[in-house]
């Protein structure tokens, strides 16, 4: 039995002033969370990546902000908009966390299922970054495997509760990508991209009627035929997060997992989870949440 690919860094944790709205401390804790549930070790078992190179993120980003991040040159209003310190820690977090995508992207390629444990920073688009995104991490990995060659067409499947903006603006008119994505429709960003597929949903949907919409906008992307899925597994849709607004709960987030895992599963197709948001005082009952895609891709590799 071939164990889950888990990729990780100790420094996707970046220091935060206290208070922070951003639940940097979640990366430290999911650690933990999957040692309990013997998915780690209590040492190593995971596979660190070396930082994405400027190249790399200049792929999908413009050049000169790459630059101004690698060099801590970020403007006022760029850290702004971002909501992170434009630090040296917090830029080398964004490279790791890009690489980290692409390395699990590889290792699914040549296992059928690996996991980031951070990324999904789906708002940063072509210039620049938002909502706590510094670089568009799976934006990058997929670009990076479409320049390689190593795949011709790439699913990005977006369950965070905010809708991928930016992945949707990288990827607008490229017929390579298609991007889903399933989020509250009065959440942020308040001015929407335009998807492939979007699917706005209304506050308090619950578990039953999102499964069902799940269900149908996967099938809505059969006649799309990748050759690796990317899953932004966001738990912030969670009944108990600050930022959701969908109210799921804990076993409908699990459901979804396994939904979405069966479904590239069932099709053959690898598939790289990332993180994503997910926002609550508790960060072990927010690691907990994020835990539930490593126990489901876990679970599926033994099947």
């Amino acid at each position: 039995m071939t164990p889950l690919p888990i990729v990780y860094h100790p420094d996707y944790v970046a220091p935060l002033r206290p208070g922070h709205r951003f639940p940097m401390s979640k990366y430290g804790y999911l650690r933990q969370a999957l040692t309990a549930r013997g998915l780690l070790p209590e040492t190593g078992g995971f596979l660190a990546p070396a930082p994405a190179s400027i190249r790399q993120a200049a792929g999908v980003h413009a050049f000169a902000y790459v630059e101004r991040v690698a060099n801590i040159g970020l403007t006022a209003e760029e850290t702004r908009r971002i909501g992170l310190p434009n630090t040296a820690p917090v830029s080398r977090r964004a490279f790791l966390s890009s690489a980290g995508t692409l390395l699990a992207a590889r290792l699914a390629l040549e296992h059928g299922l690996a996991c980031n444990m951070a990324g999904g920073s789906h708002h940063a688009g072509p210039e620049g970054g938002a909502g706590f995104c510094v670089f568009n991490d799976v934006a990058i990995a997929a670009r990076a495997l479409l320049d390689e060659g190593l795949v011709r067409r790439v699913l990005v499947i977006d369950l965070d509760v905010h809708q991928g903006d930016g992945t949707a603006h990288i990827f607008a008119g490229d017929p390579r990508v298609f991007t889903l994505s399933l989020h509250a429709e009065k959440n942020y960003p308040v001015h929407k991209a335009q998807s492939d597929l979007d699917f706005p949903l209304p506050d308090g949907l619950r578990d039953t009627p999102y499964l069902e919409m799940l269900d149908h906008a996967l099938a809505r992307t059969a006649a799309f035929h990748p050759d690796i899925v990317f899953y932004n597994a966001g738990v912030d849709p969670h009944e108990l997060d600050r930022l959701g607004r969908l109210s799921l709960s804990s076993e409908g987030l699990r459901a979804r997992e396994a939904r979405v895992i069966a479904f590239a599963r069932g099709r053959g197709l690898p598939l790289a989870g990332v993180l994503g948001g997910g926002y609550d005082d508790d960060p072990e009952r927010l690691a907990a949440r994020h835990a539930l895609l490593f126990e489901e891709a876990a679970r599926a590799m033994a099947a």
